[in-house]
């Protein structure tokens, strides 16, 4: 079993799928708009949700995430909070590069650099309120760690 994130992105699911092909290299797999669906006289669909995104899957590296642009009901793009994805690059100069471009029109909430447990991490929050953590991780210090643990 695999735990899948599923982002709402209240309208600008389409400008994400963009923006994340072009920062991160994600494959848009799967995208279905609303005008896609059978017609439903329960919930008849609104001419201006018509193009918008009923669903869609990407892919990160060997990661799937999903999303939506949900009813778009959430004035200013709703919020993203109370979880951050992470990304775990190979090599500092790559993690710099993902880094820069997820904070690319975002907030910077922690500057990329070395750590005491990583040859670089970073925190930052995209333009579309999606929080982002990219860590390159430091394989010495985190057998160090693990014997000190150890006691």
């Amino acid at each position: 079993m695999q735990v899948q994130p599923y982002l709402t992105f209240y309208g600008r699911a389409e400008e994400a799928l963009q923006f994340y092909e072009k920062a991160l290299g994600a494959k848009t797999m799967f995208k279905m708009h609303f005008k896609d669906a059978p017609p439903n006289p329960d919930y008849p669909m609104t001419p201006e949700m018509a193009d918008k995104v009923m669903h869609a899957s990407f892919t990160i590296g060997d990661s799937m995430i999903m999303c939506s642009d949900g009813d778009c009901s959430q004035p200013g793009g709703g919020t993203h909070a109370g979880y951050s994805l992470s990304l775990n690059p190979a090599t500092v100069e790559e993690g710099q590069k993902l880094f820069n471009a997820l904070a690319d029109g975002g907030e910077v909430t922690m500057p990329f650099g070395k750590t005491f447990w990583a040859l670089g991490f970073g925190m930052a929050k995209d333009r579309f309120g999606v929080h982002w953590m990219v860590n390159v991780e430091d394989l010495s210090q985190r057998e160090d760690l693990a014997k000190r643990a150890q006691g």
